[in-house]
């Protein structure tokens, strides 16, 4: 008579139990749940419709970059370079900001030098016309924080546009910038020019962590008179979780006028 009692406990205790549904995990049962899918970052009403999502639209990431550029040995006097970088962006919805900087040390033949290059301080915006389509203007500002004897002494200003479309897991793309260069000439040693700058390449997502890339490049050289700056480069990105991601680039010069090699190494974090 007693384990009968018990098992009718135990039949009353279960039914109870799963006559309760909570899908979403909201609190709210199914039964009474007028939105069915909200996600675990939201608080939810006695309805269970989202009243307040705890996950915020501001978000932060801090880079540190190593990085290395050889001068073109055959036209130009042989120097490496090597430097270490530091970047900050904030995104918020479509906008950022970003600030960048980097510290510089050459050496050469009978010289070495070494100090901070200039300075870049910038903001963009995303449009997404389309689904797979999306285009990103941009302006900044380069502080004259490179210190040379060449009179690279005046801020100077930049705005950009680049443009992406998705086909599957493999993107198009394609970026114009144009640069106002400030600089004061130095009569019969140098004269400085604007410049415009294109790039266009293909992209493949490797996996949901791991992107990869190729591009041309060309830009003119800020110095009157020198030929077009021209580069083939290969670029990665790979996911480490939802807040540590590490890239990679590297550049080859097809002209005198550009590195013979560059590449780079950063670590970046995201919150």
């Amino acid at each position: 008579m007693k384990k009968m009692f018990i098992l009718m406990m135990l039949g009353m205790f279960s039914v109870s139990l799963f006559a309760y549904s909570d899908s979403d995990m909201d609190g709210v049962d199914d039964s009474r749940d007028k939105c069915p899918n909200t996600p675990l970052t939201d608080l939810v009403d006695i309805n269970g419709c989202t009243k307040k999502s705890l996950v915020s639209s501001h978000h932060f990431d801090i880079i540190i970059g190593a990085n290395y550029a050889g001068s073109n040995y055959a036209s130009l006097n042989q120097t490496d370079t090597y430097s270490s970088s530091l970047q900050i962006d904030y995104y918020y919805k479509n906008f950022s900001l970003q600030a960048s900087t980097s510290y510089y040390t050459t050496n050469g033949d009978g010289y070495s030098e070494n100090g901070l290059n200039d300075s870049f301080l910038g903001a963009s915006y995303q449009f997404k016309p389309l689904k797979s389509f999306s285009l990103r203007v941009g302006a900044g500002v380069l502080l004259p924080t490179y210190d040379t004897a060449l009179n690279n002494n005046n801020t100077d200003y930049t705005a950009s546009l680049n443009a992406s479309y998705a086909l599957g897991k493999v993107n198009i793309f394609g970026g114009y910038i144009y640069t106002m260069i400030n600089d004061d000439d130095i009569a019969g040693t140098v004269a400085y020019q604007n410049t415009n700058a294109f790039s266009g390449g293909l992209g493949y997502y490797v996996t949901n962590k791991l992107y990869l890339s190729g591009a041309y490049n060309t830009s003119d050289s800020i110095y009157a008179g020198v030929e077009k700056i021209r580069t083939v480069s290969a670029y990665g990105y790979y996911s480490i979780n939802m807040h540590w991601f590490t890239t990679f680039s590297y550049a080859y010069g097809l002209s005198d006028s550009a590195s013979d090699q560059a590449a780079s190494v950063k670590l970046g974090y995201y919150f």
